[in-house]
């Protein structure tokens, strides 16, 4: 059985209930939240710490270092593609499984990356290996919101969300060195060999009753991504990595070239981005469980404000590093709150619509880093990828005013 705020018609959002409605304490989240962050964890530092490993995979390959970013790439088009693809092939197993299954393909592509000595043969592990990531992702959100309840649902979307931001903290740094110090495979096999010991984590703390599938027709849950409400999420979705990312692609150049902080010290700003990430994401989760619409709407705000700041304001050292902690605070904050709400008005396909935005996000950064490399040569240089993002952050606020109108006109249990 599917709980109700999974396939309940999206009407006006419900008022949280328990502890976290009365005034009191929030509800505890469920130890399988924690388990669920440990495995995002992996899939993101598996997506970024490519980009820290380039000169070292392009000398050993013998190909150059923009070719050897293919990479992360066709990792970005796997889960694209990937997502929504296995959120269908794998609609009528079990979630616990399916969960375990792509850890499984997810360590066996670390292993061949590991020993593989041919740069098409990587490509083509990497694009498969995402299509795991998708579909660990999209069913891991869908358990974290169904063990957590609906009182928390955000806030278990926004722990698990976490566990991928601390991949820019810790993941991504720590693999890069530790690429230095063993080679670039190295970091590929501990990928692998943490996660296989994941696998008996989620098959001992998924509960059983998540592997309970309601019997819904394939054409019923493609049915349900004709909700205009969704649409309008997975909108948000792209605009918001998209404005963000577009920016912190190519934050370096402009923290060098253009606010004169020394090379040095550029991991110390991207750590500052990456501990604000962190935090913001678990406190959106908290305010997306009571408001979510205000929440989304006030991050598009504030998040396009700040990015305008930083093209103003980038000829100047120490507003820009502080700015672009701000925009790591603020920028993805909203997150686990569009996540949650792509789960409420996916309706009976709630694993289709999360992985819709996975695959929304995923969007929004490859044409966002595309639009924002494009931006740096151009006359405007160095503040080039800002611009794009503030552009991007401009459009969010469309999408995300458009839900919250939508919610206060539609009337108690209406549909989406």
């Amino acid at each position: 059985m599917t709980p109700d705020h999974l396939t309940r018609p999206a009407g006006p959002a419900a008022p949280p209930a328990g502890p976290a409605a009365a005034g009191g304490p929030p509800p505890r989240l469920p130890f399988v939240v924690y388990v669920l962050a440990v495995g995002t964890f992996l899939m993101l530092t598996t997506e970024f710490v490519v980009a820290g490993l380039l000169p070292e995979i392009a000398g050993d390959l013998q190909v150059g270092v923009a070719q050897a970013g293919l990479l992360i790439t066709v990792f970005a088009a796997g889960m694209i593609v990937g997502s929504p693809t296995m959120a269908l092939l794998t609609r009528r197993m079990p979630r616990r499984v399916t969960l375990m299954i792509a850890l499984v393909v997810f360590a066996a592509g670390h292993v061949v990356v590991a020993l593989g000595d041919s740069f098409p043969l990587l490509l083509v592990t990497r694009f498969a290996t995402a299509w795991a990531t998708g579909a660990f992702w999209s069913v891991a959100s869908v358990v974290a919101t169904r063990a957590a309840g609906p009182a928390a649902s955000s806030r278990a979307l926004g722990l698990v969300g976490a566990g991928g931001m601390l991949a820019n903290v810790v993941g991504v740094p720590l693999g890069a060195f530790a690429g230095q110090l063993s080679g670039w495979r190295g970091p590929f096999w501990a990928l692998a060999a943490l996660a296989l010991a994941a696998v008996p984590l989620i098959a001992r703390h998924v509960p059983r009753e998540q592997d309970d599938q309601q019997s819904v027709s394939l054409r019923s849950e493609l049915a349900a991504m004709r909700s205009s409400r969704l649409w309008l999420v997975l909108a948000a979705c792209a605009t918001t990595t998209g404005g963000v990312l577009s920016a912190y692609s190519y934050i370096s150049p402009l923290l060098t070239d253009r606010a004169g902080i020394a090379t040095e010290w550029v991991p110390l700003v991207l750590v500052g981005f990456g501990v604000g990430s962190l935090i913001g994401t678990i406190v959106g989760g908290r305010l997306g469980d009571t408001r979510p619409h205000a929440t989304t709407i006030a991050v598009a705000a504030s998040t396009t404000v700040v990015l305008l700041a930083i093209c103003l304001l980038s000829a100047h050292s120490v507003p820009t590093v502080l700015l672009v902690t701000l925009l790591g605070l603020l920028g993805l904050s909203a997150n686990p709150v569009l996540s949650s709400l792509a789960v409420r008005f996916s309706g009976v396909a709630p694993t289709l619509g999360v992985a819709m935005s996975v695959s929304a996000y995923n969007l929004g950064t490859a044409v966002g880093s595309w639009g924002a490399g494009r931006a740096l040569e151009s006359d405007l240089g160095a503040t080039g990828p800002a611009v794009v993002g503030t552009s991007f952050a401009v459009l969010t606020l469309i999408p995300t005013i458009a839900i919250a109108v939508l919610q206060r006109r539609s009337p108690p249990g209406g549909r989406s």
